[in-house]
């Protein structure tokens, strides 16, 4: 299963434009924010699709969503397994 997950932004880089550090529920990951109109700044949340920023979206609404992810188990651990092991460099 692929989800949409929220994330929250820790760091954009100064190196690369297109590149920040998001935290989603501890894991923390560099994304693409290449596709969003206006780049994040750190403490805004993005929805993140394939390690790539979707948009930009509220706190309220990212832990609604992050609420919900929490209880369907299974397919969000695996999905937060597979953010952990994943690299964008």
């Amino acid at each position: 299963m692929c989800l949409g997950i929220p994330g929250e932004v820790v760091e954009v880089s100064t190196d690369h434009r297109d590149l920040a550090t998001v935290d989603v529920s501890g894991v923390r990951r560099r994304i693409n924010i290449g596709l969003l109109e206006e780049p994040p700044r750190p403490g805004d949340w993005v929805l993140i699709h394939v390690g790539f920023a979707m948009s930009t979206i509220d706190e309220q609404e990212a832990r609604s969503a992050l609420d919900f992810l929490v209880s369907i188990g299974e397919a969000y651990e695996e999905e937060l397994t597979a953010l952990r092991e994943s690299r964008i460099e």
